[in-house]
């Protein structure tokens, strides 16, 4: 069974004006997501600022969420790392806060071959008992999982059940899911991808998008799963400007930004991040009036 069917949010870490989590944001933030029909909750990834996160900010706030959320959906926290032992020590205290799942970055930098990327999700994979899910991003990371490498993984290791998938190639993700024969759960890691992807077969999404419209994220899936093609199609297409803004800044950027428009208070940026060109801000903004946000 999947760990997770439908939009699940890869949601922000709020932030204090100087820069400390902001913990109570955070509790409002999860219980919006879980009133407006969100799946699952994905913390500590990418949108959540996991990479200026210290080891013992990264556990507590899995552990936080894990803690608000009182298993009302499940959590999946990112504890993946370039560095095998640190990627296999927050597995395991992700695992001890009463995670759902984890989920694995390829690791970053080091460019592993193949076998050095098989060898390292085994190893933090056969660390826990939950389930693991991969993530395949080679835009930041440098390195991408081969299909082959992601279907071995999820038919040797017990608990590596599926990959969120960020290459963008539509086709090579096919090949995947007609290599995997059900052996992989596909999640979609790209919120312009949704439909396409579910088409496909996958799980569901990871979705940036979803920290400012949850209703509609889950809907575009429910719909599909219902068999309303159609209405799925619709709300992908209407959300792509929107899709499009959230993501002319690199990740967090403008989705803290659109948040903060709403009046949500994500809070600031961590550096190296910065916040949005005005002028980037301006679209963001013009793109979520039209999507009925503002």
């Amino acid at each position: 069974m999947a760990i997770f069917t439908g939009a699940g949010v890869a949601i922000i870490t709020p932030f204090h004006e100087d820069g400390s989590v902001n913990y109570e944001k955070f509790g409002e933030h999860i219980e919006a997501q879980i009133a407006g029909g969100t799946d699952a909750i994905i913390v500590c990834g990418t949108t959540g600022e996991s990479s200026t996160l210290t080891h013992e900010e990264h556990i507590e706030v899995i552990r936080y969420c894990v803690e608000k959320t009182a298993g009302r959906i499940p959590v999946i926290g990112g504890t993946g790392s370039n560095c095998t032992e640190t990627a296999v020590y927050l597995s395991r205290e992700a695992e001890k806060a009463g995670v759902d799942g984890v989920l694995l970055v390829s690791p970053y930098y080091n460019k592993a071959t193949q076998k050095g990327l098989y060898e390292h999700f085994k190893m933090v994979a056969q660390s826990v008992h939950v389930p693991v899910l991969l993530y395949n991003i080679p835009g930041r990371t440098g390195v991408a999982i081969n299909p082959e490498t992601v279907v071995r993984l999820c038919r040797d290791v017990e608990n590596i059940v599926g990959v969120k998938d960020a290459t963008g190639n539509i086709a090579q993700i096919a090949r995947l899911m007609s290599l995997a024969g059900g052996d992989v759960d596909l999640y979609s890691g790209n919120d312009g991808e949704i439909v396409p992807l579910l088409a496909l077969g996958a799980k569901g999404v990871i979705s940036v998008l979803s920290n400012i419209a949850p209703r509609q994220t889950h809907e575009l899936c429910a719909r599909f799963f219902e068999g309303d093609v159609e209405e799925s199609r619709r709300i992908q297409l209407e959300a792509m400007p929107l899709v499009d803004a959230l993501f002319c800044e690199v990740n967090p950027i403008p989705v803290k930004c659109a948040m903060n428009m709403m009046g949500l208070e994500a809070g600031p940026l961590r550096r190296p991040l910065t916040e949005m060109e005005e002028e980037n801000a301006a679209r963001l903004r013009t793109a979520m009036e039209g999507f009925g946000l503002l």
